[in-house]
C-alpha cells in the first residue's frame, strides 16, 4: 500500500488572513446561498471555490478525500426534496404524500449541490487553521472573553487524543479476539467508552487549568498579537465576487428562484 504524500509545510496564501477574517468569509460564502434553490449558483459557486484551492495550500486530492461524506450527505438531503416538494410539471411517482414531479427532481438535485456548496467553504479555510491561532484572534480581534477563548482552545486540542483513544481500543478489541464482530455493537460499546474517557479528562483539565488562574477575571496579556491586514480586505471582496458571480449567472440563466417568493 503506497504512503500518502504528506501536505506542504510552507505557507499559503490563506495562512496569512486573519482567523476571525475567515470565519466571516465562510459566512459571506454560505448566506447568500440560502437566497434561493437552484442548480446554476451552487455550480459555479462551487466551481470559482475549486479554483482557489492553489491559495489554500491543500492538494485537489485532499479536497475531493475530505468531501467524500458531504458527496455522501448530499443526496440524503435531496431525497426528501424528492418525495415531499410540491409536485410541478410531469408526475412519474405518486403514493400517498409522496409525489415525484419534474419540479421535485430539479428542486432534490438543486439542494444536493447546495450540500456541497455551503461544506466546501469550510473544508478551505479552516483546514489549516492553528487553534491558538484562532484563540488568540477570537480574544484579541473579536475581543470574546478569554475564559470562553481558553476553554475552546482546550477543548480542541483534546480532540486528538480522543482519536488516539479510539484508536487504542480498536487494537485491544482485535487483540482480544472481539474487534471484527458485531459492528454496530461495537460502534456503541466504543463511543459509551470514549464518553466516560471524555468527561474524566474535562474534569480533570478543568481543575487544572483553575488552578493555574485561567478562569481569573483579570485581564491577560497574549504573546503572539493578532491582527488584521490588507490581506483580509481581500479576502473579504473576493468572497463578495464568488456570491455575486454565483447568484448573477443564476439569473443570467434564468434559474434564480427566491425562497421566499
Amino acid at each position: 500500500m503506497r504512503a500518502s504524500k504528506p501536505e506542504p509545510v510552507g505557507r499559503a496564501w490563506i495562512d496569512g488572513v486573519n482567523p476571525v477574517t475567515r470565519i466571516l468569509l465562510a459566512l459571506l460564502l454560505s448566506i447568500p446561498l440560502f437566497a434561493s434553490i437552484d442548480v446554476t449558483s451552487g455550480l459555479v459557486a462551487i466551481g470559482l471555490q475549486l479554483l482557489c484551492i492553489p491559495l489554500t495550500g491543500l492538494r485537489f486530492g485532499t479536497v475531493l478525500r475530505r468531501l467524500a461524506l458531504l458527496l455522501v450527505i448530499a443526496p440524503v438531503a435531496g431525497v426528501s426534496m424528492l418525495l415531499y416538494a410540491a409536485p410541478g410539471g410531469q408526475v412519474f411517482f405518486s403514493f400517498g404524500f409522496a409525489h415525484i414531479s419534474e419540479a421535485s427532481i430539479q428542486l432534490a438535485i438543486a439542494v444536493s449541490i447546495r450540500v456541497v456548496a455551503l461544506g466546501l467553504p469550510t473544508i478551505l479555510l479552516f483546514a489549516r487553521t492553528d487553534p491558538t491561532e484562532l484563540a488568540d484572534a477570537l480574544a484579541q480581534v473579536a475581543h470574546l472573553p478569554s475564559r470562553f477563548v481558553l476553554g475552546v482552545l482546550a477543548g480542541t486540542r483534546m480532540l486528538g487524543l480522543f482519536l488516539d483513544d479510539w484508536r487504542t481500543m480498536s487494537l485491544a478489541r482485535r487483540a482480544r479476539g472481539v474487534g471484527d464482530r458485531g459492528v454496530l455493537r461495537r460502534f456503541f460499546t466504543m463511543s459509551f467508552v470514549l464518553l466516560v474517557f471524555a468527561v474524566r479528562r474535562g474534569t480533570k483539565l478543568a481543575l487544572a487549568m483553575e488552578a493555574r488562574g485561567f478562569g481569573s477575571d483579570i485581564p491577560r496579556t497574549w504573546s503572539r498579537p493578532s491582527r488584521l491586514s490588507a490581506r483580509d480586505a481581500v479576502a473579504l471582496v473576493g468572497g463578495a465576487a464568488i456570491m455575486a458571480l454565483s447568484i448573477a449567472a443564476a439569473v443570467l440563466f434564468g434559474t434564480f428562484r427566491f425562497v421566499w417568493s
